[in-house]
């Protein structure tokens, strides 16, 4: 997520938990072959590296490495213990008895605690300290009594967190929650040490983590290091000396690396590779489907657009049916794309190609061309519609092709709105400047659809509480949403899922346009080289 999420299909790249920017070489991103240290293409993260405020790939990557939480994720998604020893929940998932194991450090050699945990989980929950992340704790009980700036000083703790010893700690939520055990294994919810709270900006630039790396030095722009962390005692099994992350902002200048054996891997393929990249001798291809879903976003208030009227409705649905998804899929992407038909992915559970909605996410010019009519018939629209975009993440040629598809099926004036970097791009995001449509997509933070509709559509993600980017609120879609946390089974859950995503078939609060294959290539001297449920490579398991 943050969320959040960000990978742009062989057209682009990695969309992080939210998205993240492509990359260029800045000079010299030469591997050191003489160590077993992983050089890997990245892009530069949009804020300092604390988990809670991190829901871009850019920074969501480093951080996954370097905390532990308490569960993690194997290759396939399939949750597990990490530094939970138990985590067991009442009758009716509205309380939970959370254990961890002894002996984990952070790498300051402090211990981790219980209060390691709850702290954390509270600064960022606490509307004052401003953290991205914050809407994934909404279902702690005591959440609405942290969201008051005025009155708040940013220390204020969660009234549903209890301490029972520096080994347990139990957690009140304010209404049923079927994925909470799952969902304390995303990044969020990483525990800080005690130094964070000292000086919370500092930290973020050398940050301290319990995961299977440690931080070692932070070049902005250049590249961030992370070294193997001895002391870890986690899951995961680290084979290599270490990972740099080489910072780029041209994905065909780090292909190129790759090429030349001065980079060790990527987790996106370039356009103009994508048609090459698979049979190219001079890399290792890997292409499988994947789980990011590739999207834009119109503000849902933006005037003749508002989601919960019916021009806007019409406008939408209108503007869904000019794009051409298959077209892009096959002429852009070279087939290393899918058409979306939902809002999940198709390695989501209780993913469906049939939800009633989804034909508003087929290209139709006709249908299309008489929803705009009825919208005109409401009121006049002579505006001009912008697509905006980071320029530096190889997502030019999807857009013009979106751009071109709806100019020609409904002829009104569009444009492409290209922004310099991935961090300038995000920040117009974040700061609600962008008054047209903006690229977004997600890479999920764990396997649920409620990790692609409850943080990207509710009502409590929006407003900069979390990854809702667009500030769509409808109080059906959260009511679904709270139900479906309350069900007493997976199936239960994601039928009551589906029916939320009906609403966001009809409102489009975001558009779909297609679900990224895993796409990647790492050099020639690389082992163990593979991707995993968000589409990205399994640093741990890379050696050379």
């Amino acid at each position: 997520m943050k969320k959040k999420a960000l990978a742009f299909a062989a057209a682009a790249c990695a969309f992080g938990m939210l998205l993240s920017g492509c990359g260029s070489s800045n000079g010299g991103s030469t591997a050191d072959k003489g160590s077993n240290v992983i050089t890997a293409y990245n892009s530069e993260p949009q804020n300092p590296l604390i988990p809670g405020n991190t829901n871009e790939t850019g920074g969501g990557i480093p951080v996954d490495l370097l905390f532990a939480r308490l569960v993690s994720y194997d290759t396939k998604g399939n949750a597990q213990n990490e530094v939970a020893e138990s985590i067991k929940s009442n009758d009716d998932g509205t309380q939970f008895d959370i254990k961890i194991k002894s002996g984990w450090k952070f790498a300051d050699g402090t211990p981790v605690t219980a209060e390691s945990f709850t702290k954390a989980w509270s600064y960022v929950a606490n509307a004052k300290n401003a953290q991205k992340c914050s809407s994934f704790f909404s279902t702690i009980k005591g959440f609405d009594k942290l969201q008051d700036t005025d009155n708040l000083k940013g220390d204020e703790q969660l009234e549903g967190l209890k301490v029972v010893n520096d080994h347990e700690f139990t957690v009140d939520l304010n209404q049923p929650d079927s994925v909470f055990a799952i969902k304390v294994g995303y990044s969020a919810f990483a525990p800080l040490p005690e130094s964070f709270y000292k000086d919370p900006k500092a930290f973020g630039e050398k940050p301290v983590g319990n995961g299977p790396y440690k931080f070692k030095s932070w070049s902005h722009n250049k590249q961030i290091e992370l070294v193997k962390n001895n002391a870890y005692k986690g899951n995961e099994v680290v084979k290599n000396d270490g990972v740099t992350f080489k910072i780029y902002t041209d994905d065909e200048a780090a292909y190129a690396d790759i090429q030349a054996g001065n980079l060790d891997v990527m987790n996106t393929v370039p356009t103009s590779a994508s048609k090459t990249f698979k049979s190219d001798s001079s890399v290792q291809p890997y292409s499988k489907a994947g789980s990011v879903s590739q999207t834009f976003t119109i503000p849902a208030s933006l005037e003749h657009w508002q989601t919960n009227t019916e021009e806007g409705q019409l406008r939408r649905q209108a503007l869904s049916m000019a794009i051409d998804r298959g077209a892009i899929c096959k002429k852009v992407l070279n087939g290393l794309g899918t058409p979306a038909v939902e809002f999940t992915s198709p390695l989501t559970p209780g993913y469906s190609d049939s939800l009633k909605g989804s034909e508003n996410l087929k290209y139709n010019p006709k249908k299309a061309k008489e929803l705009w009519a009825k919208a005109e018939a409401i009121s006049h629209y002579d505006g001009k519609l912008t697509f905006a975009y980071n320029a530096d993440g190889g997502a030019k040629s999807i857009y013009d092709a979106v751009v071109n598809s709806v100019k020609n099926t409904l002829g009104i004036d569009v444009a492409t709105n290209p922004i310099p970097t991935f961090q300038e791009f995000r920040n117009d995001v974040t700061n609600r400047s962008i008054k047209g449509a903006f690229r977004t997509g997600w890479q999920p933070d764990y396997p649920s659809p409620e990790n692609y509709l409850y943080q990207l559509y509710s009502s409590a993600a929006a407003d900069g509480n979390g990854s809702n980017d667009g500030d769509y609120k409808n109080a059906e879609f959260d009511k679904l949403c709270s139900e479906a946390s309350a069900a007493k089974n997976t199936d239960e859950a994601n039928k009551i899922y589906q029916q939320a995503q009906e609403i966001l078939l009809k409102e489009l609060p975001a558009f779909p346009l297609y679900y990224s294959n895993a796409n990647g290539v790492a050099a020639t001297g690389v082992k163990g080289f593979e991707m995993n449920w968000q589409n990205l490579p399994v640093y741990n398991e890379l050696t050379k």
